[in-house]
């Protein structure tokens, strides 16, 4: 798994290369939580990260336990992960809340987007 981490202000762009797993979970957090407070806004970017398992559920929706609460975002979403995503809100939207972590996408769109 490789990770960049690019800030912008308060802004902070996480991009993973790799599958998102138990495996590669703990850098992933890690990375989070090494980003400064003045952090206001986290986007994970899945272009380069083909498959992810429920761990990848894990580091999108569970907020963070140090560090101040961000607004989570993701984009790059390829077939298996948006499935995964879909899936979960699917089962459970009121814990699986892809209106926030896909901002500007309507829900009615997200199962179209699956297509």
């Amino acid at each position: 798994m490789n990770i960049t981490t690019t800030i912008n202000g308060t802004t902070a762009r996480i991009h993973t290369c790799g599958e998102i797993d138990s495996d590669t979970l703990p850098p992933l957090l890690a990375a989070a939580d090494a980003l400064p407070p003045q952090v206001t806004d986290l986007q994970w970017d899945l272009t380069s990260t083909p498959f992810m398992d429920v761990a990848g559920l894990y580091l999108l929706f569970t907020p963070t336990t140090t560090g101040p609460q961000r607004r989570t975002t993701v984009t790059g979403l390829h077939a298996q992960p948006l499935w995964l995503l879909l899936t979960a809100a699917e089962t459970n939207p009121a814990v699986f809340d892809l209106a926030r972590l896909l901002p500007g996408v309507p829900p009615a769109r997200f199962r179209l987007a699956a297509s």
